[in-house]
């Protein structure tokens, strides 16, 4: 099969090559997936996990990318709850070779049925996104209804999906950015926005939950904004500051098949939008994991099949 590999740790995104593997072998509860879209992030180049398996050893050539969406190929011995053909996506494993290839063993529990008027590419921008921003908000933060909640970086991935998740859970929600993002979270359904360069952090004002993906001095910041009792929650890196009565969480998603079952709902519902932006082909993979122009929308990798398959 074709993949996208990276050997050499100092050469970075300037590794990536695309070449010939072989065939993935399915082990106990595992299955084999046709990819048809994959999803990749662009710093899991320095991510342990890329290198190394569970056990420290050198895993190269190994396949990035850790989100995907195709069709059931093979299944492993004792995997249940999936079958041969069945539209399914979700997250692959952090040590393990990953999505963009044409074919990827994940275990059958990071994986979800995908509806079938749900497209691939759609699909293949959600797991992490929509994971990290529902575990963080309700799992994390513990946000309910009545509650005020700061989303930094609501125009992103992570934080346009938590923005709607956020409204739709009854919380008032103030999204930040710079401002060419004011009227994409806005029309996000964010009730104010907050311009990260420009507008005075005060006028927020204490607020419940904050959510950070963003890190850095944003993260150090937002800690005075977190009332007594509230949470700031982040991916970012372990905080420095924390609030002062609150509670400073950092986490790392967390496959979850209900959830990303109930995500995909939503999507088929037209009660989430997930943008996707660029789609070119896994020939193209290398070349826009390495670019830094900056477009609406994830840059979903289309691998096989057509959109329906």
């Amino acid at each position: 099969m074709q993949a996208i590999t990276v050997r050499d740790r100092g050469a970075g995104i300037a590794g990536l090559t695309l070449e010939n593997l072989p065939h993935p072998h399915a082990a106990e509860n595992d299955v084999v997936v046709r990819v048809h879209a994959a999803g990749f992030t662009r710093g899991e180049l320095d991510w342990p996990a890329t290198w190394t398996d569970r056990a420290g050893r050198d895993r190269t050539p190994s396949v990035p990318g850790h989100e995907v969406s195709g069709v059931v190929a093979e299944l492993g011995y004792g995997t249940t709850g999936l079958t041969v053909g069945q539209r399914v996506f979700g997250l692959t494993d952090w040590a393990r070779d990953g999505s963009l290839a044409e074919y990827v063993a994940v275990e059958a529990r990071n994986l979800a049925p995908l509806p079938a008027d749900v497209p691939h590419t759609v699909a293949a921008a959600l797991p992490i996104s929509g994971l990290t921003a529902w575990q963080g908000l309700f799992d994390h933060a513990g946000l309910t209804t009545g509650q005020t909640v700061v989303i930094h970086g609501a125009a992103g991935a992570v934080g346009s999906v938590a923005v709607q998740l956020a409204r739709e859970a009854g919380a008032r929600v103030v999204g930040t950015g710079r401002s060419a993002h004011r009227d994409t979270v806005l029309d996000l359904g964010a009730h104010a926005f907050l311009d990260l360069d420009q507008d005075r952090w005060q006028e927020a004002g204490q607020t419940d939950v904050v959510f950070d993906v963003i890190g850095g001095e944003i993260l150090d910041r937002s800690a005075a904004l977190v009332c007594p009792g509230g949470t700031l929650v982040t991916i970012a890196h372990p905080p420095a500051a924390r609030p002062q009565d609150g509670r400073a969480v950092f986490f790392v998603v967390e496959p979850d098949r209900a959830r990303l079952a109930d995500l995909a709902r939503r999507l088929r519902d037209g009660r989430l939008q997930v943008r996707v932006g660029a789609v070119p082909p896994l020939a193209e993979a290398a070349a826009s994991f390495a670019s830094r122009q900056r477009v609406p929308g994830r840059t979903i990798i289309r691998v096989a099949g057509d959109e329906g398959g």
